[in-house]
């Protein structure tokens, strides 16, 4: 025994084994632990709560939610409203922070004094803090009687922004943003793949606009065949009582975190875009005037995919805590996933099931968002040319 015990690889696979048993035993021991108190306190244990009806109700729901229905439906409701809040959060982030990016190099005065106070001051004041500074603003507009009118079709309250609706089932909206975004992905792939690397810019050109008219013609279809019969496709919404009917409300609730979340992400964001552009080495661009390229060309074809690549990394690990912080919306009554989880902890008192769908939940999310990132970055980053020592 002591002879095999000399050898540094059977050391090495004795201490491992040890250690995993380790950890083994100290899961069974808490969850042996847990099951002994849940006992006591006459708690039953399991996911078979989740069929039970949940008895209470949710301001916002993407999906038709009741009181009658269950914990495993207002689940669903709270992760459909958590990755809705992310997927346009995170876009508008991108967006006005790569603007911002911009303005910080793009050599004018003024520009860049604005790129600079923009990240000064909302990169360092609290998430939490920008969420109520706009809560607040958003609950003090008019009531609905003094709404502000935009053009008869979109109406501006304290109770929230009623914009023209669809007649449409839910279910056929999700279809054509799931289109939208596997356009959006194959569109990338025409334009960076490196299967299509040979292929001409007329021929790509061409594939794009057969892409985005495909496209269309399904989003379309989807819609006119999920339209609710004997109803016009839009409506409008219009003042009732003390209230609008009809159209579609975005809630102060949503459009805060939406507002909070996309300024301090775009503040990240735009800076991590202009470290990007400064990576890009000035010979790269001045090769590009002496070619004779115009300032425009120079910057969507040299500089900008060569800053998309060096700063990519950096976005995907910024998107995935951008995505957690959305949590933040449980501050303000916004029905999202941890709202959800934590009043079902309070309802049913399954804290154990409902926390461990709950971490389920964001990893699944967010390592399924870094994989397909990941993916695109290996998909787009220069081979070859790594400095090997």
């Amino acid at each position: 025994m002591m002879t095999l015990l000399r050898k540094k690889t059977v050391r090495d696979k004795v201490l491992q084994a040890g250690f995993v048993g380790t950890l083994v035993g100290l899961v069974i021991l808490f969850t042996v632990t847990a099951r002994i108190n849940l006992d006591a306190q006459g708690l039953t244990s399991g996911f078979g709560f989740l069929n039970r009806a949940t008895g209470w109700d949710v301001n916002f729901s993407l999906i038709d939610f009741s009181t009658t229905d269950t914990y495993l439906k207002v689940i669903w409701v709270g992760l459909l409203n958590s990755l809705f809040l992310g997927a346009i959060s995170l876009t508008i982030a991108t967006v006005l922070g790569t603007v911002i990016g911009i303005m910080r190099v793009s050599g004018n005065e003024m520009a860049g004094l604005i790129g600079v106070t923009f990240v000064e001051l909302f990169r360092n004041i609290p998430l939490l803090l920008q969420l109520f500074f706009w809560y607040a603003i958003l609950t003090s507009l008019p009531k609905p009687k003094q709404a502000i009118d935009l053009g008869g079709v979109a109406f501006i309250t304290g109770r929230g922004i009623y914009l023209p609706g669809l007649n449409v089932t839910g279910g056929s909206v999700f279809v054509a943003a799931c289109v939208v975004l596997l356009a959006l992905g194959l569109w990338l792939w025409l334009k960076t793949g490196r299967r299509f690397a040979g292929t001409g810019e007329d021929r790509k050109r061409g594939l794009v606009r057969a892409l985005w008219l495909a496209v269309l013609a399904l989003v379309i279809l989807c819609l006119w065949i999920g339209r609710i019969p004997e109803t016009p496709l839009t409506n409008l919404p219009y003042l009732k009582g003390l209230n609008f009917r009809e159209g579609i409300r975005i809630s102060p609730e949503l459009l805060a975190c939406i507002v909070a979340i996309s300024i301090y992400g775009a503040a990240y964001i735009g800076e991590i875009v202009r470290a990007g552009f400064n990576a890009v080495g000035k010979g790269q661009y001045e090769a590009g005037y002496a070619l004779g390229l115009t300032q425009w060309q120079i910057f969507s074809r040299i500089r900008l995919p060569l800053a998309i690549r060096a700063v990519l990394p950096t976005l995907i690990n910024q998107y995935v805590w951008l995505f957690k912080s959305t949590t933040i919306g449980i501050a303000i009554g916004f029905v999202d996933f941890f709202f959800v989880i934590s009043t079902a902890i309070n309802q049913s008192g399954q804290t154990l099931e409902l926390i461990a769908i709950l971490m389920g939940g964001f990893l699944a999310i967010n390592y399924s968002m870094a994989w397909v990132l990941n993916r695109v970055n290996d998909a787009i980053k220069l081979k070859g040319t790594q400095l090997r020592t």
